[in-house]
């Protein structure tokens, strides 16, 4: 594919180096020069100093015949990525996605205007965030949880303690100490261990501080809970640290499902902003909260979650150690740097929030068949779950999965067929019109998008 980037900032130029690895046509405009030398240094894409917003810029970009445009222009308002992707459709483009930062945008009837003026779809980062905290906290036994037809299957993360019972098993012995019906309700994907994720075999033991990925019907969570020694934790109180939109947005939507929240922000002007937008049973508190005195004068210790979101990622890291060690629960840190998510997971955070990956996972869906729904990337691995809709005579539906040449490196989990749900084993055999659930590692993303295709 031929894809334009307007925006070499960090989003930017992570999708480029993200996009480029998958063997496409990479262009990214942006009017800062240093910002296009940085990018140069460590991706292999072709980069172009002018506006984005410019027509003889976008003209010699080649969004003419472009399949793809991003507009996500560093520092800049969301008009001018609205603009220079209105632009780039008008001027041939086949697909243009915008980020935008106006919740009001997302609304259904906003969404239908601008896809009626040519922008298939809108990204808020910050927006998505907030909703995958609380997504989180509906499920927050599990290191990360992503449902598929509104829960029939879900796919869990499990992170393995010293009191997992399933610890030093291998996947032969956990298989065969479990019953026949329980095997037809979840199914073990993958494991993800000292950053090098893994497609388990019988042999493969499992180790303390494992990341282990499992699908499940709704009605096999419970039987997942006790395997891996989890209990459900209802999350009735969360404490907040830092008040930039995602944390807004947070403390708005968990408010509105009945969950008391206190909120700390140092800055007091933001503070006084953030009173005035929130709903009166949001506590707006200003102070620091890096001090571990001023967070347990604040009653941290009788909260169920803490969330991290200052902007600052070691801040956030280490904020959350903290917490854990006054009593909270669960904790979530807002960590943009990549290489920090597998150093959060050792020091002990719960969960991570990295938009970066947020965006690239809603964007990266364009660049494969049409038949690939979404595509997910959890937290804790470099594979990505995808959901596809097979095409009649495609190349999955000919054979059971036992005789199907798939990918080493991908599984596929699960399948939605009407209204029924199952797990996939090697007898399955698709069917057209099926929903499927895979996990795959990255290399392994082309292959199987071909076994989908017609």
């Amino acid at each position: 594919m031929k894809i334009v980037i307007a925006g070499a900032g960090e989003v930017g130029s992570h999708l480029a180096k993200m996009l480029r690895t998958e063997g496409n046509d990479i262009t990214v405009i942006d009017d800062d020069d240093a910002r296009l030398e940085k990018l140069a240094g460590y991706a292999d894409v072709q980069t172009m100093a002018g506006s984005p917003s410019s027509i003889r810029t976008l003209k010699d970009a080649g969004v003419g015949n472009a399949d793809l445009f991003l507009g996500v222009i560093p520092f800049a308002t969301q008009e001018a990525n609205l603009m220079s992707a209105l632009l780039a459709k008008q001027l041939g483009t086949a697909k243009v996605i915008a980020r935008i930062n106006d919740e009001d945008f997302l609304s259904a009837e906003n969404k239908l205007l601008f896809k009626e003026l040519g922008i298939e779809m809108m990204v808020y980062p910050e927006k998505s965030a907030a909703d995958e905290i609380v997504e989180y906290f509906r499920h927050s036994s599990t290191a990360e949880t992503m449902e598929f037809a509104r829960g029939k299957l879900q796919i869990a993360v499990f992170k393995l303690d010293e009191e997992s019972p399933i610890l030093d098993y291998s996947l032969g012995e956990f298989s065969r100490s479990i019953s026949p019906e329980e095997r037809k309700r979840f199914r073990i994907l993958a494991v993800s261990r000292k950053s090098k994720t893994i497609i388990p075999k019988l042999e493969t033991k499992f180790r303390h501080s494992d990341l282990v990925f499992t699908i499940c019907k709704r009605e096999g969570m419970p039987d997942l809970y006790r395997y891996f020694g989890k209990c459900d934790l209802h999350i009735e109180k969360v404490m907040i640290i830092g008040g930039n939109p995602i944390a807004e947005m947070l403390a708005s939507t968990l408010d509105r499902q009945g969950v008391k929240v206190k909120l700390i922000e140092k800055d007091r002007q933001r503070c006084i902003s953030l009173t005035d937008r929130l709903p009166g049973s949001v506590q707006v508190v200003t102070g620091d909260g890096r001090n571990s005195d001023f967070l347990y004068e604040e009653g941290i210790n009788d909260y169920d979650a803490f969330v991290a979101l200052t902007g600052n990622d070691e801040t956030n890291l280490l904020s959350c150690v903290v917490a854990k060690k006054l009593g909270v629960s669960r904790t979530v840190a807002e960590v943009e740097n990549i290489e920090y998510i597998r150093l959060a997971e050792e020091m002990g955070v719960d969960n991570v929030i990295n938009k970066k990956l947020i965006m690239a996972e809603r964007i990266f869906r364009f660049t494969l068949s049409g038949k690939a729904r979404f595509i997910r990337y959890m937290t804790g691995t470099d594979a990505e779950v995808i959901e596809y809709t097979v095409a009649p005579g495609s190349a999955i539906t000919r054979s059971p999965l036992k005789d199907v040449n798939f990918p080493q490196n991908a599984i596929i989990g699960g399948v939605i067929r009407g209204s029924e749900a199952f797990i996939a084993v090697g007898d399955t055999t698709i069917e057209p019109y099926d929903r499927v659930a895979v996990l795959a590692l990255p290399e392994s993303v082309r292959a199987i998008d071909h076994l989908f295709r017609q």
